[in-house]
């Protein structure tokens, strides 16, 4: 049995898919087993190729993986915390980035700035096992959503990756008056969000459904755009190839964006290559940089972009 460990959230696994389907094609009699939360399970089916759901949260011990898998691949992180959580399960062998702190000496080094679909081919490849990066393509789960809408998702994890509320309302309403049918989307804790910017807006509650994972990802295969901040819906829209508009900040989107070479998304960044990681405050000043209009514009880009592909 292959164990592989990615316990983080949905557009972290997007963003491995590359990774484990490499897997999946190198090792195609074994069991490839994954260790990541059982609410991501719609979006694994998705990915295709695993054949068991290991359940397990981030930086947890996996209490219930079987011990001594043949192979322990670390997707989750460069250690040592993580490599530990594998060790603790005596692999055959431990594949993973180098990490002194958790006695793993083989592996690549990491490198703080990779985008992360690249970071977790290069490992991958460094163990002999091809990658290709522009395998993001995911299937799309069969479930009766509305087809052609336009989606804006406020939420993000962290406050400091949220634009305002009433610059979502503001953009929401001109797409509106523009002939979209605009949808607010966000997970159970950010309703109350999503709520908020559809009244902003002008919008009724059937316009904020409420969506497990299944019907989000469902919602955006067949959407006519994606706006969202720098989270997991905007992998969803690469994983579709739906045309979407990505308000990034803190991070760049050189480490999390869409592929620089789709015309129909487009990353939006007024922050500097200095400015990296999670912030716990307020919104970033980078993202607050962002205008309406400016995200409008963007909106018609891809729209065009779209079409003409």
């Amino acid at each position: 049995m292959i164990l592989v460990l990615r316990a983080l959230g949905v557009g972290d696994l997007a963003t491995a898919a590359p990774a484990l389907r490499g897997l999946r094609a190198a090792f195609p009699g074994e069991t490839l087993s994954l260790a990541a939360p059982t609410w991501l399970t719609p979006l694994i089916t998705a990915i295709g190729g695993i054949d068991r759901i290991v359940p397990a949260s981030e930086l947890e011990p996996l209490d219930t993986a079987p011990a001594m898998p043949r192979l322990a691949v670390n997707l989750h992180g460069s250690g040592p915390e993580s490599h530990r959580r594998l060790q603790a399960l005596r692999p055959g062998a431990l594949w993973g980035f180098a990490s002194a702190p958790a006695g793993h000496h083989d592996g690549p080094g990491w490198h703080d700035d990779e985008h992360e679909v690249r970071r977790w081919c290069r490992l991958v490849r460094y163990y002999g096992v091809p990658c290709s990066e522009e395998d993001l393509d995911l299937g799309i789960p069969d479930v009766d959503v509305p087809q052609g809408v336009t989606i804006i998702h406020p939420g993000a994890k962290s406050p400091a990756r949220r634009w305002p509320p009433d610059r979502y309302a503001a953009v929401a309403r001109r797409l509106r008056s523009a002939g979209h049918r605009v949808l607010i989307t966000g997970s159970a804790a950010e309703r109350d969000l999503a709520v908020r910017v559809a009244e902003l807006a002008g919008l009724t509650a059937d316009d904020v459904p409420r969506t497990g994972l299944a019907e989000l990802a469902a919602l955006v295969a067949g959407a006519r755009l994606v706006i969202s901040g720098d989270t997991g819906i905007a992998h969803l829209a690469t994983a579709y190839r739906t045309p979407s508009v990505v308000l990034f900040g803190p991070v760049s989107p050189a480490r999390w964006g869409p592929p620089a070479d789709r015309p129909y998304h487009h990353a939006l960044w007024h922050g500097t290559s200095s400015e990296r990681g999670d912030l716990p405050g307020p919104v970033h000043p980078a993202l607050l940089a962002i205008g309406e209009d400016e995200v409008l514009a963007a909106a018609e880009r891809v729209h065009h972009a779209a079409a003409a592909h």
